[in-house]
């Protein structure tokens, strides 16, 4: 499971978002995406990742289903009724949301701003028209689209997976074909592969991303200056 801290359950709104340096000068989070088709074994990569990376923490959505055997409250995912979920969508508290096959994700707005704030990337586990929405709003991201090495392989995993109907792994089967073409929208792919291998490169982009030049400029310029 994810390490992710307890966030918010009666979130306020939809918050600002800015880049840099909080106001009090800490580094603000940076915002990671992963999206996937289902079965491509995204989030077992996320919550593999965060178990090796300090600082990095997996969102937790809200959903409108019920819980499945084994999964918790607040750990899991923050369940919710329908009529909650529709509420927080009608006071814009997502940052995104979407009804996956009958059933509403979400994306709270100010719990990913309370931990991008207090110093934590964040990743966002989340399908493609969530991403979407995500980049339509304007917000600094970095996205990445794990693949499956093929269709058949992803058509075995969904069958190893032992709790989906025939209908429902047809009914995957059709929205991943949609979904993988998708893959341009993002900044980086990964192949999934073999597990371990397919974490080692989401823990290189993760680490690359936050060397990049225009994050390090001012912790940089500070060591140029022991120099003068």
């Amino acid at each position: 499971m994810s390490s992710s801290p307890s966030t918010p359950r009666e979130p306020q709104g939809r918050p600002e978002h800015s880049r840099g340096a909080t106001g009090s000068g800490r580094r603000r989070g940076l915002l990671f995406i992963v999206s996937a088709p289902s079965g491509a074994g995204k989030t077992t990569l996320v919550e593999r990742l965060v178990e090796q990376l300090p600082q990095l923490t997996m969102s937790r959505s809200y959903t409108s289903r019920a819980a499945r055997e084994g999964e918790i409250d607040g750990v899991d995912y923050n369940f919710v009724s329908r009529t909650h979920f529709e509420a927080m969508i009608a006071a814009d508290q997502f940052l995104e949301w979407a009804d996956v096959f009958g059933n509403l994700y979400g994306t709270c707005a100010a719990d990913t701003e309370t931990l991008l704030d207090a110093g934590q990337d964040v990743v966002l586990v989340i399908d493609v028209q969530g991403a979407r929405k995500v980049r339509q709003r304007g917000i600094e991201t970095t996205a990445i689209f794990v693949m499956p090495p093929s269709f058949d392989v992803l058509e075995q995993r969904l069958r190893g997976r032992s709790k989906d109907s025939e209908a429902d792994i047809q009914r995957r089967l059709r929205v991943a074909r949609d979904e993988v073409a998708s893959f341009v929208d993002y900044d980086y792919v990964v192949v999934n592969d073999e597990l371990t291998a397919a974490v080692d490169r989401l823990r290189g982009i993760v680490i690359a991303e936050r060397a990049r030049l225009h994050r390090m400029r001012a912790e940089a310029e500070g060591i140029v200056r022991t120099f003068a």
